[in-house]
């Protein structure tokens, strides 16, 4: 499953921060910060500080992507039990 933080780096120009502000605000490293950078699945409790931090939801900062396959998946499996 593909996921997206663009609303993330939207939110951070209105708020007027930059990534290494936030990385240093929230305690995160850069690896983290490259993997959202990548679009790549970080773990909930660093979502979890990122939204405290700006105030704000989780859908606020991401949504995943290529729901559509991920259903499809779903149901091929299911058909296969």
């Amino acid at each position: 499953m593909a996921v997206s933080y663009n609303n993330l780096w939207k939110l951070m120009i209105d708020k007027k921060i930059n990534k290494s502000e936030l990385c240093k605000t929230v305690k995160i490293s850069s690896s983290t910060m490259a993997k959202m950078t990548n679009e790549e699945m970080v773990a909930l409790p660093i979502l979890e500080k990122i939204c405290a931090e700006l105030e704000c939801n989780v859908g606020d900062i991401m949504e995943f992507t290529e729901l559509e396959d991920v259903k499809k998946k779903i149901h091929e499996e299911s058909l296969e039990s």
